[in-house]
């Protein structure tokens, strides 16, 4: 698909039912996440939740990628696997999420802090979440992907942490990954113009320390350079005027880590 498709208010809506199919994924996630739980548990139960409401796990088998969710902790900027790895007090853990739904997508991703994490991390994950709130409130009609591409980028940098560059937002909708690409880095002015109709998963991969990236032999995993933590927050967003229309939500997966306090 090499031209934006835009979508009609119908197909928002059903965007936007499998977007907040996502969200309730992953506040299901947040209710057993946990030390001593394994990744790969997390996993099992985001399919029997897909599956169970009528959808489909949109990373399930997506260029041979073999889970429902990528899971990629502290170090891990995105793409990792869920595997036995068992989670641990003072862990980030990123959960990124995509589902198929009456043959529309929804994507999001959400980095949950395990217990108490040292003070290096809660400024990563705060900033990250401030990164996409700052981004979210430039798309909207008449401004250009390099108006939220600047947002996240002056933001993160301004706090001394570093934006990853070979990895990208994205159109989503009708495919998980559509035209324009969403960076996380640029200048204001310059990309494509955001009209009505264009959905985009805006998902700022910020490093506690260098941009740099390593990607692993096994084609998806991808990690920090120097072993820093990563943390990642995505929201998949549709463009309107005045203000942008945000068709996932973190306050289900909020509401489930304030009651488990």
């Amino acid at each position: 698909m090499s031209k934006i498709y835009y979508k009609s208010p119908e197909e928002i809506e059903l965007i936007r039912e499998s977007s907040l199919l996502v969200s309730k994924t992953l506040a299901e996630v947040a209710k057993i996440i946990a030390p001593g739980v394994t990744t790969i548990a997390l996993d099992k139960l985001a399919y029997e939740f897909i599956s169970d409401n009528g959808a489909v796990p949109a990373f399930l088998n997506y260029g041979g990628f073999p889970n429902s969710l990528c899971i990629s902790p502290n170090d891990q900027v995105v793409h990792g696997f869920p595997n036995e790895y068992v989670i641990k007090e003072g862990d980030l853990i990123s959960v990124d999420c995509g589902v198929i739904k009456n043959n529309f997508f929804g994507d999001s991703a959400y980095t949950f802090s395990i217990g108490e994490v040292d003070a290096e991390k809660q400024k990563l994950t705060k900033v990250t979440q401030e990164c996409l709130n700052f981004a979210i409130e430039k798309a909207v009609v008449g401004m250009r992907i390099g108006d939220i591409a600047f947002a996240v980028q002056h933001h993160a940098e301004s706090n001394g942490f570093g934006v990853v560059r070979e990895l990208v937002g994205h159109g989503v909708g009708v495919k998980l990954h559509e035209k324009p690409e969403v960076p996380n880095y640029g200048k204001r002015g310059n990309g494509a113009k955001l009209e009505e109709g264009m959905v985009i998963a805006i998902e700022p991969m910020i490093n506690a320390g260098t941009a740099a990236v390593k990607f692993w032999s096994d084609g998806w995993t991808v990690t920090t350079r120097d072993n820093k933590p990563s943390a990642h927050f995505e929201h998949t967003v549709a463009i309107k005027k005045g203000k942008a229309d945000v068709l996932s939500t973190f306050s289900l997966i909020e509401e489930v880590l304030k009651e488990k306090k």
